[in-house]
């Protein structure tokens, strides 16, 4: 940081904050459409199942596949980029995501669809952990909980989209047609992100920012040569608070994509509802997930000091109450299973796990950081995906004690978050 010009953040030029938002908007404008070719699986996954002839079990060996290639994505992808180039390796992951989409399309076999599929997720991970560590490069920790929520936003609104888009073309013109075509979109904006953001500030001859925040000024005064090569991983894994904060956000993620992976099957199977009555119901929860983040975010930047640990007790008391409600409520009452899921996509939607990361490991180290926190997440939600298949498998397909575990591990994750002090 010695060797670039810097200011104190109220002292950068207008023309900063102009950049900053800029960045900030066209990253969020990516990522609006990126599950168009991450989790459109899910809404046509009854279709999927009918159609191979799937068993619960290997519907969730291609959902695990997919998880975990995202997760070992994310591992290798932040520290990457912090090396190459964050916004060069944001596109490459634009277009590769759209390759695999389509070579998954013409899968005949849950081996056939699983492979590709886990590749995609891998080659998409490289869209998440450089686009936050982009934005942690532009945003101090002070209004940081507001900018990364907007990008929370755009991941809620991504869910929605998918979830309107790739369930409709599926519903219309088949699953295959699913994977062919709404990905198309992904590359077209991963080009256009490459020309229209900058990673540093630097690049466009504008200072950085002085973080005048301890809790990620600390991090950023480490010396620059202990984060040479693996050195961030180092720093990173030797930190009690962090590695806490991953545990946290894996068990996070077992419910995130447990809904997401579950709940329009049980809907659809248990309910009796068609695939379009299904979409309409389960799109409630990503709609949830799309207005909590900036809320969350603006709430602990401006009333909270910048401290995440409460915003993320709160999102495991509240979800962990709604998962007993869905486990309680007859799957055939639509009315209340909207009103559980729209408020449980809210109330996940609060949780700023991955602000919480960058916050540890200051903007020199977010990339990593975001990754290897993500790779938690992901690693858990895989894991989740054969657990509950497993258990659905067997006789009588016990639904309500999928989603009493899932309620389960919102409680443990409260007590967990509590010792983190961020």
């Amino acid at each position: 940081m010695s060797s670039f010009r810097t200011a104190q953040y109220e002292d950068l030029p207008n023309s900063y904050h102009i950049f900053k938002w800029r960045v900030l908007l066209a990253f969020a404008g990516f990522y609006l459409f990126l599950y168009l070719g991450r989790f459109n699986f899910w809404p046509v996954a009854p279709l999927v199942k009918e159609d191979l002839s799937l068993s619960n079990f290997e519907v969730g060996l291609v959902n695990a596949l997919l998880l975990w290639g995202f997760g070992l994505g994310d591992l290798v992808h932040g520290r990457l980029a912090e090396t190459f180039g964050l916004r060069l390796w944001v596109m490459i992951g634009a277009i590769l995501t759209t390759v695999f989409n389509l070579i998954t399309s013409f899968a005949t076999s849950a081996v056939t669809m699983a492979i590709p599929w886990g590749i995609a997720g891998f080659v998409n991970a490289a869209c998440w952990a450089p686009g936050i560590s982009m934005i942690s490069q532009w945003w101090p920790r002070r209004n940081r909980g507001m900018a990364l929520g907007i990008v929370g936003t755009a991941a809620g609104g991504a869910m929605v989209t998918m979830w309107w888009i790739s369930g409709y073309v599926g519903a219309e013109w088949g699953w295959r047609a699913s994977f062919r075509y709404p990905p198309l979109i992904i590359a077209v904006l991963g080009i256009a992100f490459y020309f229209i953001a900058r990673d540093r500030p630097t690049d466009v001859g504008l200072p950085e920012y002085v973080e005048d925040d301890q809790v990620s000024a600390t991090p950023e005064a480490i010396d620059p040569k202990r984060l040479k090569g693996l050195g961030p991983y180092r720093v990173l894994l030797g930190n009690s608070r962090f590695l806490l904060a991953c545990h946290v956000k894996g068990l996070e993620n077992i419910v995130r994509y447990g809904l997401t992976t579950w709940v329009p099957i049980y809907y659809f199977e248990e309910g009796g509802l068609s695939i379009e009555s299904t979409v309409v119901l389960t799109v409630l929860l990503p709609l949830g997930y799309l207005f909590a983040p900036p809320i969350s975010g603006i709430i602990s930047d401006r009333y909270l000091d910048s401290r995440r640990q409460p915003m993320v007790i709160f999102s495991c008391m509240v979800s962990a109450l709604v998962l007993v409600g869905i486990a309680m409520a007859p799957p055939v009452n639509v009315t209340l299973g909207a009103l559980l899921l729209l408020i449980g996509g809210l109330s996940m939607g609060m949780s700023p796990m991955s602000t919480v990361a960058v916050d540890i490991a200051g903007r020199r180290m977010s990339g990593t950081a975001s990754g290897v926190l993500d790779a938690h997440g992901y690693a858990y939600a895989g894991a989740q995906a054969l657990i509950f298949a497993a258990v659905l498998d067997m006789a009588g397909s016990p639904w309500p004690i999928v989603f009493i575990a899932m309620a389960v591990t919102r409680v443990v994750s409260a007590a967990m978050i509590s010792r983190v002090k961020v």
